[in-house]
């Protein structure tokens, strides 16, 4: 018995996705009419498969770095006016939101803080800190973020919020709930996948060891999912990173392996990500059967693409993606970095504040 791939693209990213078959060496497949041993099939249909597959992996990891550029993204302008900038369009977006509760979801790395080499140093300015603060006195408000929920509040530090670490496998409440939240007093909590805590724990160890002779890799443990981080990675040892990961994990059915920015991330195999957490939040704050809601979700990574299209499928709220450079999503907008969206949640703050005036 073998175990093959077969490499099927990725019907929304292009990327190509291996998944193993087991099978027997000697297994017939039929081929024009003939039938042939799966060996010689998988030799005459990829003589250059090992190289292939490197060409593909080097390909879906360039495409997750923020200074590169998809290939077969659309011509700037083109992709502009299908995703108009926020701040440009702010007019069309708080007469959307006229009438209806706005509730603020918010990515941290790229969307709050700048995308930095160390992980650890991707602190929150200030002037950003107040920003949102002054966003979460005005709506429901919460941060998304495949980071560790303590770590990010750590970051953070305004106890207003509600934090969702480890892409909303952690959700908890802010101790002093909003006015306009509508399920009483108590602190929302939620930990789904609770259960694979020893397993992540023993992978996490599992990876320090094994990408310890590669120099800049980095291993985050966020509690209820794993993080290795190749942004200081020489390219050309990007992809040994990616097969001593894959190395450690191929024994753990219980865990899948994603791509972020520049970071292979580990999660469990649960159907749970940030567009989940989104509609967990929504019916914690009592809006998940209400059409007097505008949900914003603003992020710039591949995972936050879950919380788009939840979006989108509900056809009620919008997604604004953080990115300079051209790629597809299921946001309806765009803002071009963290600076930006500063500018946007100031730009909410005084709209809320105006409306009040007048009413």
């Amino acid at each position: 018995m073998t175990n093959q791939k077969m490499v099927i693209p990725d019907a929304k990213s292009g990327i190509p996705m291996a998944f193993p078959i087991a099978m027997p060496d000697s297994a017939l497949f039929p081929l024009n009419g003939n039938l042939f041993p799966v060996k010689k099939l998988l030799k005459k249909l990829a003589p250059n498969a090992n190289g292939a597959r490197i060409n593909a992996l080097l390909d879906s990891m360039r495409a997750s770095s923020p200074t590169r550029r998809p290939s077969d993204a659309e011509d700037h302008g083109s992709w502009n006016l299908h995703h108009p900038s926020a701040l440009t369009m702010f007019d069309e977006i708080t007469a959307a939101a006229n009438g209806k509760q706005i509730v603020v979801f918010l990515d941290y790395d790229g969307t709050l803080s700048p995308i930095v080499e160390d992980p650890d140093r991707a602190f929150i300015t200030t002037e950003m800190r107040e920003a949102v603060r002054d966003v979460a006195k005005l709506f429901p408000s919460a941060i998304i973020s495949g980071r560790c929920r303590a770590k990010v509040y750590d970051f953070v530090k305004l106890s207003e919020l509600y934090y969702a670490g480890s892409h909303g496998m952690d959700i908890k409440g802010p101790s002093k709930r909003h006015i306009s939240q509508r399920k009483g007093n108590q602190t929302v909590l939620c930990q789904p996948a609770r259960a694979f805590l020893p397993i992540i724990d023993e992978v996490y160890r599992a990876l320090i060891e094994q990408v310890k002779h590669i120099p800049g890799a980095k291993v985050e443990n966020n509690r209820f999912c794993l993080s290795v981080h190749y942004r200081c990675v020489e390219e050309k040892k990007w992809v040994e990173l990616a097969d001593q990961v894959k190395l450690v994990i191929k024994d753990y059915s219980q865990l899948r392996l994603n791509h972020g920015r520049k970071v292979f991330e580990i999660r469990p195999t649960i159907k749970w990500d940030k567009g989940n957490a989104v509609e967990f939040l929504l019916e914690s704050l009592g809006y998940s059967e209400s059409s007097d809601v505008l949900p914003i979700y603003i992020g710039d990574d591949r995972t936050d693409e879950d919380a788009f299209r939840v979006l989108r499928e509900r056809g009620q709220g919008l997604g604004i993606l953080v990115s300079k450079a051209p790629k597809e999503t299921n946001a309806s907008y765009t803002l071009q970095e963290p600076t930006e969206v500063m500018h946007f949640l100031r730009s909410l703050v005084e709209w809320k504040k105006l409306s009040l005036l007048r009413h």
